[in-house]
């Protein structure tokens, strides 16, 4: 589930590529016309080192997160608990759901070369403001993977906030757990956890890196 997943979260962030001065586009067409970057990123064969690292860093933030509802997304898999959460916590959850997601699934631009994903059309009307984009992921000697990007129309354009894959949601995945840390330790102790999960990540890629680059 963890392979599957790191190829998803690829091609999840590929759904939000769009620069800030770019038009509106239909949902389907935004993903369909974007992946081929992200795709072509991969194929680049970019190493595991820090630099290369820190070059599909670069690329994520200037290019991609900006199209993600993050908010929303974390709101989701925080559940109940978000109505009692204050300004503060709302804030710091948001920034360490958002950094949990891109750190532990940034390795997929690197580790997935000969990956090609299959948009489905979808028909819209003006007054939809949500729609589900069907894809499938194909890999050669695999099996395909049923990816569906839940979406939503704001002033801005089209943004992802939840993707399934295989019918397994990607905020609903984290919904379960962040519900048992709350009840045991509350926000804060959802928030420290989430602050430890990423340093501890950020220190586990850092020394695969080095290892790697020898």
């Amino acid at each position: 589930m963890k392979t599957i997943m790191s190829v998803l979260f690829s091609v999840l962030l590929a759904s939000g590529m769009v620069t800030a001065s770019a038009a509106v586009q239909a949902p389907d067409e935004l993903i369909k016309g974007t992946v081929a970057d992200v795709l072509d990123l991969i194929r680049k064969g970019k190493r595991d080192t820090d630099a290369g690292q820190k070059k599909v860093l670069d690329f994520i933030d200037a290019r991609v997160l900006p199209n993600f509802n993050f908010e929303r997304m974390t709101k989701l898999a925080v559940g109940r608990s978000w109505r009692n959460a204050t300004p503060e916590q709302r804030a710091a959850l948001i920034v360490e759901f958002r950094t949990l997601l891109v750190r532990t699934y940034t390795k997929a631009f690197t580790l997935y070369k000969d990956v090609s994903v299959d948009t489905k059309s979808v028909s819209i009307t003006e007054s939809d403001k949500e729609v589900t984009v069907k894809t499938t992921i194909l890999r050669p000697g695999a099996p395909a993977i049923p990816v569906n990007y839940e979406m939503e129309l704001t002033a801005t354009g089209w943004k992802v906030f939840d993707v399934s894959v295989e019918g397994i949601s990607l905020v609903a995945t984290h919904r379960g757990s962040f519900a048992e840390k709350v009840q045991q330790s509350g926000i804060d102790g959802l928030i420290k956890t989430l602050i430890e999960l990423n340093l501890s990540s950020q220190s586990v890629n850092a020394t695969v890196s080095k290892v790697e680059a020898k």
